[in-house]
């Protein structure tokens, strides 16, 4: 499971004892801090004992469920599911008038029964309203201590950039039938700004450090890790981009689809959620208007994207126009970072992303002639 990982929590079990499994067959799913991670058959038998029920806690290294390598697949009892189920749909339509009433009968008074359980849950209420305690997954309840802890421990500030998306979107509409036309790639908004922030931060190091040693030492980096945050049905997961100061905007945008693509099928593994040295989060995609983002520990800033919206703009000649303008919310933890050099860092992001063809194309894009911009 990963270094980081010392216990879970047993979230479904897919087989029972008796049950004959093959290698490789997923067994149970254990739910951790981080991910829900399959538990899989070592080698072909029966399960003969499970040594934890769903929900509770079990260790890494522990003794899940033991299985009998002697056991074989029982055959028999396979035909007589099969035969079962046969018998179930030539039945259905012959039982199916004498039980309609019965179950008329019994659907009333399940009914009735579980109206009255409702009443009593509600204190006797006639409106129907209910209420339920459901818990928390492993991973939400982590999600919650690692932000408490990033606001307990760091001494977080936000400031904040309008940023003029005019020249990416039209970059974008320029350059994206040829981009995805030579390299099968569809180019969106998350590659410029991951390019953008890694040029930055290999300028500001501060920003892509972290704390060590009990807050002693700061650890910095030559390479740049750029946690991008998905939102998944189970939570939020921040799969890593890695080496982002090297890649093209190319490169960049298959990174971020892969991972986003495995992050909602709950296919990520460890290793592709950790060691990241910057965040990125894209609330824009939802409709939100500006927030300020909590960092992700041990990280030392996080960058917020926002909604795209139309504004009125006063441009060079001093006519005012309409652009398309994005709120940008820079977190940091000014333990590490100071409030100058922070600022400048999203000045810096801004300047590459109002003008990207002026610098930041010319490092991040590997052209081909018949799309070269003109310099």
């Amino acid at each position: 499971m990963g270094e980081s990982i010392t216990e879970g929590s047993v979230q479904t079990w897919n087989k029972r004892v008796g049950d004959f499994v093959e290698a490789d067959e997923v067994v149970a799913v254990i739910d951790t801090d981080k991910i829900s991670v399959d538990v899989n058959a070592p080698v072909s038998g029966v399960i003969t004992a499970v040594n934890a029920a769903e929900g509770d806690t079990v260790e890494v290294g522990g003794l899940l469920f033991t299985l009998d390598t002697e056991g074989k697949k029982d055959v028999k009892a396979e035909g007589k599911k099969d035969m079962k189920a046969e018998g179930k749909k030539d039945m259905k339509a012959e039982g199916k008038k004498d039980m309609k009433a019965e179950g008329k009968k019994e659907g009333c008074k399940k009914a009735k029964a579980e109206n009255a359980s409702a009443l009593s849950a509600t204190g006797g209420s006639k409106s129907g309203r209910v209420e339920k305690r459901v818990a928390l997954s492993r991973m939400r309840q982590r999600i919650g201590e690692r932000l408490k802890s990033a606001q307990t421990e760091g001494v977080l500030l936000t400031t904040f950039q309008e940023l003029d998306m005019s020249g990416v979107m039209a970059l974008r509409k320029k350059l994206g039938p040829e981009i995805q036309r030579v390299y099968g790639v569809k180019l969106g908004f998350m590659s410029f700004f991951i390019a953008a922030c890694a040029k930055a931060l290999e300028e500001f190091p501060g920003l892509n450090g972290s704390l060590v040693d009990g807050g002693k030492t700061l650890l910095e980096r030559n390479y740049v890790d750029i946690s991008v945050a998905v939102a998944t049905p189970t939570g939020l997961v921040v799969p890593v981009v890695r080496d982002a100061q090297a890649k093209s905007l190319v490169e960049l945008e298959r990174d971020v689809l892969a991972l986003a693509t495995k992050a909602r099928a709950n296919k990520l593994t460890l290793s592709e959620m950790e060691g990241g040295t910057f965040t990125i989060s894209n609330g824009g995609v939802y409709g939100s208007w500006v927030g300020t983002p909590i960092i992700n520990p041990p990280q030392a800033a996080i960058l917020g994207m926002h909604g795209i919206h139309q504004k009125p703009v006063v441009d060079r000649e001093g006519s005012i126009v309409a652009r398309p303008v994005m709120a940008l919310a820079l977190t940091y933890d000014h333990r590490i970072v100071d409030g100058k050099e922070a600022v400048t860092f999203l000045k810096r992001v801004t300047d590459l992303l109002q003008d990207p063809a002026a610098e930041l194309l010319k490092t991040v894009l590997p052209f081909q002639p018949s799309i070269q911009l003109a310099a």
